[in-house]
């Protein structure tokens, strides 16, 4: 079941992409007015009728989580870095509420990562094909301030926690602040939680970085993406003597440090949120 919420969301963020990139995508010249406005019209049905098959899919799925889920006592959990919340499957409310908060999870991780790229390649050009269209999803968010776009998610993160507190409360599923400094507190703590999704992101981009430098993986523009986007994130350790010869291990230490420090944060995170108050 959980395999299976994972490819659902992943089919979910698929149909919303699909539904942001129609805007991008620009017609062909037309001969007439009359064919240009039928293809507009075309256009614009085409692409909320993905908005449409994307509630269709979270509502359906809510469903079918209950009817199955309360049979083979499957308890969802939704992590949201530094805790997880667990949901129970016999109520319908509830898997409801989970599928679309499952969606809604992965979405802003996903949101993190195009916020993190477009700071990391803030000096790659509208030439590159992959940064442009990460520029293109962000829309108005790619014109704020880089210190923004980095913290931005933690303090959407936090404000959700304050408003999700009193339904997790009532529902069981989280303890009720004793004040309102104990909730800024756990605020502040799940909105750390933001940074915990950069790690899997920066693990891949170093480890296809590593790969693509010592093995020949075509010249496709994906590759050239990996590249540039690897020695961005390897810019800090550039005057550290980690080359000797022709073998550079710059990536290798940044790979292993980025696991280490970001899974001891994840540790300390989730030990800290259950120490609160302070």
């Amino acid at each position: 079941m959980n395999l299976a919420d994972y490819l659902l969301n992943v089919a979910a963020v698929l149909l919303w992409l699909g539904w942001r990139s129609a805007r991008f995508i620009k017609p062909a010249p037309a001969a007439t007015i009359s064919s240009v406005l039928k293809h507009v019209g075309t256009k614009r049905s085409r692409r909320w009728l993905l908005l449409v098959w994307l509630l269709a899919l979270l509502l359906g799925r809510g469903v079918l989580y209950w009817r199955i889920g309360s049979r083979v006592n499957w308890v969802p959990i939704l992590d949201i870095g530094c805790l997880s919340l667990q949901f129970n499957s016999v109520s319908p409310t509830r898997m409801l509420i989970f599928s679309f908060a499952s969606f809604g999870v992965m979405l802003f991780v996903f949101y993190v990562w195009l916020l993190l790229l477009d700071v990391v390649n803030r000096r790659v050009p509208d030439t590159d094909i992959w940064q442009k269209m990460i520029r293109l999803h962000l829309g108005w968010l790619h014109n704020l301030p880089a210190i923004l776009k980095l913290t931005l998610p933690a303090f959407v993160l936090a404000a959700g926690w304050v408003f999700a507190t009193p339904y997790l409360v009532e529902a069981g599923m989280a303890v009720r602040p004793t004040s309102a400094v104990h909730i800024i507190q756990q605020a502040a703590v799940v909105g750390l939680g933001a940074f915990l999704a950069w790690k899997y992101l920066i693990v891949v981009i170093l480890f296809l970085g590593i790969v693509n430098t010592y093995l020949y993986l075509g010249s496709h523009s994906f590759w050239s993406f990996v590249n540039v986007t690897s020695r961005n994130i390897l810019g800090p350790l550039r005057c550290a003597p980690l080359r000797t010869g022709r073998v550079d291990f710059s990536g290798a230490v940044a790979l292993a440090l980025v696991w280490l420090v970001w899974t001891a944060a994840e540790r300390f995170l989730s030990v800290l949120f259950r120490r609160l108050p302070l």
